[in-house]
Order: C-alpha cells, then sequence, then structure tokens
C-alpha cells in the first residue's frame, strides 16, 4: 500500500526525548504511540490554539516525536544514540496552511511551484470532525469511481465496504486529479467510541500530465515513494539527489485491510482554489498479472538502491581520487613551465651584451663588443675621414672598370 503515517515536522530548538513529548514508555507499541500522537496533535493544533503561540512550538514538538517514534529506523537509531544518529537535514517539516495567513500562503505557493517540497498538515477542523464521527460518508463500492471537487483544508469522506473473498484478493484505492490539484489520500481506522482516527495519508505526486495518490493492500509488503526525502539538501548536489532517489521508497505500515467497511477520504490541498478528483476502489483479483508486476518491479527497486548504495561509495572514492590526480595535474604542469621557463633563463644567461635594463640578451643574437661605437653619416667622429675613404674606393673601382673595358676596345 503507498501511504504514510501521520505528518512530521522539523527539529525543535530545544529537543526534548520523543517518549517524554508523547507521554510514553519507551516499550509502548505502535498503536500507543499513535494514540498519544492523536491526542496531543489535536490538542495544540494551531487551528484550536490561534491566542496561544506557545501551542504552535508544542505541536511542532510532539509532530517532530512522531515522526521519529513512527519511523521503526529512525527509533531503532534514537534508541542506539540518541539524536545525533539521526539525519537533521533528512527530517520532514509541515506547515498547517490555515494558520499562514495570505501573504506567506503566497509565498508557500510560489515556492511549491519552483518545485521545493513543501508538505502540509491536516487541518484540525477534519481531524477533530473525523474524530468525533460527525463527518459525512459516502459509499464508494468495489469496482466504481467517484468524481468531484474539494474545498482547500476541507475533506469529502467514503466509506468502502469489502467482503471476505476481496479482502483476501487485495483491495486498490487511488485517486487522480486530471486538473493536477494537490491532494492528500487519508485513510481513517475507527476506535472504540465511534469516531475514526487519522491512520495513513498519501501525499499527491506528479504522474505525467496528472497528480494521482494509492493505497494497496495487496497482501504483500508494498513501498511508498516519498519523493521529498532529503530533497531540500539533494538540491544542493545534484549527484546526491540521485543517489538519495530511491532512498525515498519506503515500506507501507499496512498490507492488508479485514473484510468490513474502511473509511478514505480525500483532502483538499491546494493552496488557494478547490481540488479536482476522481477517487476509485478495486478488487485486485481482476489485476492479478498487474499484481505481481508491482511485487517484481520493486524487488527490482529495491536490489537496485542496493546497488547505488554500494555505487555510491565507489563513486564517491572515485571521484576523491580524480580530484587528487586533477589537482596534481595542476600542479605538476605548473612545475614544468616553470622549469621549462628557468631553462630559457639560464641559456639567455650565454651572452656579452646586456639589454637596457641589465639583462642579458638571447643566445645567439649579433652583437658588437661594448665600447664599440657605430660609425656613419652625421656628425659622428672621423666623419671626414670616412668620407674620403669611401670616395678613394670607388675611384678605384671605377677606374679599375674602364681599365678594363680600354683593354677590350684595343
Amino acid at each position: 500500500m503507498s501511504s504514510k503515517k501521520v505528518e512530521g515536522s522539523s527539529a525543535p530548538a530545544n529537543r526534548r526525548d520523543p517518549y517524554e513529548v508523547l507521554c510514553v514508555a519507551r516499550d509502548a507499541s505502535d498503536q500507543e504511540i499513535k494514540s498519544a500522537y492523536r491526542k496531543l496533535a489535536l490538542k495544540y493544533h494551531p487551528d484550536k490554539n490561534a491566542n496561544n503561540p506557545e501551542a504552535s512550538d508544542l505541536f511542532k514538538e510532539v509532530a517532530f516525536s512522531y515522526s521519529i517514534l513512527s519511523d521503526p529506523e529512525k527509533r531503532r537509531q534514537y534508541d542506539n544514540a540518541g539524536f545525533e544518529a539521526l539525519d537533521a537535514d533528512g527530517m520532514e517539516m509541515e506547515i498547517d496552511l490555515s494558520n499562514l495567513g495570505t501573504v506567506n500562503t503566497m509565498f508557500a505557493a510560489l515556492f511549491s511551484k519552483l518545485g521545493v517540497p513543501i508538505k502540509t498538515t491536516v487541518s484540525a477542523n477534519v481531524l477533530e470532525e473525523a474524530m468525533n464521527g460527525t463527518v459525512t460518508v459516502r459509499p464508494l463500492p468495489i469496482g466504481t469511481s467517484v468524481s468531484g471537487k474539494v474545498e482547500k483544508q476541507c475533506a469529502h469522506f467514503f466509506g468502502v465496504t469489502i467482503s471476505e473473498q476481496q479482502a483476501e484478493s487485495g483491495v486498490v484505492v487511488r485517486v487522480t486529479s486530471t486538473a493536477q490539484s494537490k491532494f492528500k489520500l487519508l485513510y481513517f481506522e475507527q476506535d472504540s467510541s465511534g469516531g475514526y482516527g487519522l491512520a495513513l495519508q498519501e501525499e499527491s505526486e506528479k504522474t505525467g500530465k496528472v497528480t494521482s495518490a494509492g493505497m494497496y493492500f495487496l497482501h504483500f509488503q508494498v513501498y511508498r515513494m516519498d519523493s521529498t526525502v532529503n530533497a531540500l539538501a539533494a538540491a544542493k548536489d545534484p549527484e546526491s539527489a540521485f543517489f538519495k532517489r530511491l532512498e525515498g521508497l519506503q515500506p507501507c505500515e499496512v498490507s492488508e485491510l479485514r473484510a468490513g467497511t474502511h473509511i478514505f477520504a480525500v483532502y483538499g490541498d491546494n493552496f488557494f482554489k478547490t481540488a479536482s478528483y476522481t477517487i476509485e476502489a478495486l478488487c485486485a483479483k481482476t489485476y492479478e498479472e498487474t499484481t505481481e508486476k508491482l511485487k517484481e518491479i520493486e524487488a527490482q527497486i529495491l536490489r537496485k538502491r542496493n546497488d547505488l548504495r554500494q555505487f555510491e561509495s565507489e563513486y564517491r572514492k572515485a571521484l576523491a581520487r580524480f580530484q587528487e590526480v586533477t589537482t596534481r595535474y595542476t600542479q605538476e604542469k605548473q612545475t614544468v613551465d616553470e622549469l621549462l621557463k628557468q631553462r630559457d633563463s639560464i641559456h639567455s644567461s650565454f651572452s656579452v651584451v646586456k639589454t637596457q635594463s641589465g639583462n642579458n640578451l638571447s643566445n645567439g643574437s649579433s652583437s658588437k663588443t661594448q665600447g664599440d661605437e657605430p660609425k656613419g653619416d652625421g656628425d659622428s667622429p672621423g666623419e671626414e675621414g670616412g668620407a674620403e675613404s669611401r670616395d678613394k674606393s670607388k675611384r678605384k673601382w671605377f677606374n679599375l672598370n674602364i681599365k678594363g673595358s680600354d683593354k677590350k676596345l684595343g
């Protein structure tokens, strides 16, 4: 069955022992913990304590404590090593829309639209009406569907009556919304006083062009995918997001229903408008092949999750090694460049000519010994002697040519 226990919350600043908060013994059963949570959550719910700011903090503390003790793995970790064993970033945070106000609701809606996972609590009014047994329950026969629109922070209740044969075959309850509305699928257990206590809830998820949620009672361990697990932390690291993706697959607490009437509800979870939905109840007898496929694919996903856990360790080591060698590559490149630069500088030292800055010129450059002065036209010393020498050379060359010409002519 794809469902989860009731709401969790972010960790309070000063954390008390969860067992102390819920007033239960350390060996308390799941049912005792659930019952204690229901009473305290209703007692401190912000809807009922608008003028008491301390109640909001107590409600968060109760929800946080329940999020630990209702999860077998988190409870085991806490029992063994306390709060330090728990990943605080992975604790989910839920908000009460009815207590936010218009402005904050707008911000919450905006963040949700941007993909930030914002989870909400079920209104205390809905929970209290269900607990008092004053809700209207409409029948939802097996093999049928009902469509409707539910106001935000309100719920439509349905009674699904199943026979012994249907209970043995398995039952599926699903809700879809072609309008992509946000909603919750809720399952209530009837208590001795005749009221209904919230036992399980499933958040709607976008799948293709619709939003949907489902609960599957198929007589074997089924799983729900909680996409918000470490979502905010994973958003900071895409690689971590990939490895955490299958960690959201959580085992469902209830895998079968007994014959009788069971209460489900569709809760409007849109920020402003009504939620459109279609709810249907099915007997798994006509979906035996599909049921086997679900069992097989979830088994494959579980194996792949284990593979990814091992691969992540290998990947992190390889990535660290890659970073190490790339750092060394950069260092080695700098070292080689510096060595070649020093080599060129040494080559340049093989010269007797100095540059104006005092540095040696490159080896192989033509040069004159220091102290030699160029002799040329203009005002340089020895100009007259130089001109006379050039004139003599020209006359000599000219006379030689003439003499040679005369000989040829003669």
